[in-house]
C-alpha cells in the first residue's frame, strides 16, 4: 500500500498552541480531518469537489496568528469541512486553493463552474464515471 504524500499538515490550536486531538492534512487530491484520541473519527472531501473557501480571523484569533477555514464542498457526506485554528491561515487557504485549482485542471472540470446552478451536482456524479480520455460535449 502507498503513502499519502501531505502538502501540509496542523492541529486545531488552543492560544496558538498545538494542544488539541483533531488533527488536518492536505494531500494533492483531498483534505483530511481526523478528530479524537480512543475514537477516532476521519473525514475527507475531494478537492475537485470544493465550491467554495473562507477565512475567519476573530480578533482573539488573529492575536495568537491563527485562524478558521470553511471549505464548502459538494461531498454529500461532508458538504462543510472547518479547518478551526490553524496556523497561517492565509496562506494555507492560498495553498487550498491552488490544489483545488490543479485538482480541478486534471479532472477538466473548468465547464462546471459556466453551468452552475442545480444540474451542476449532477454533472459532477456523470463526471465521475467518466473514462479519463472522454470528453465533455
Amino acid at each position: 500500500m502507498k503513502s499519502i504524500q501531505y502538502i501540509w499538515k496542523d492541529r486545531k490550536r488552543i492560544l496558538g498552541m498545538p494542544l488539541t486531538f483533531t488533527r488536518y492534512r492536505l494531500s494533492k487530491d483531498r483534505i483530511f480531518c481526523e478528530k479524537g484520541f480512543l475514537n477516532i473519527r476521519q473525514d475527507e472531501v475531494l478537492l475537485y469537489r470544493v465550491r467554495d473557501l473562507q477565512l475567519t480571523m476573530k480578533l482573539t484569533q488573529r492575536i495568537f496568528g491563527v485562524g478558521t477555514i470553511c471549505v464548502v464542498s459538494s461531498d454529500k457526506s461532508v458538504p462543510h469541512l472547518d479547518l478551526v485554528n490553524v496556523k497561517n491561515p492565509r496562506e494555507v487557504k492560498e495553498l487550498i486553493h491552488r490544489s483545488v485549482e490543479e485538482a480541478k485542471d486534471a479532472r477538466r472540470m473548468r465547464t462546471m463552474e459556466i453551468m452552475g446552478g442545480e444540474d451542476a451536482d449532477h454533472m459532477d456524479e456523470e463526471i465521475d464515471g467518466m473514462d479519463e480520455h472522454e470528453e465533455l460535449e
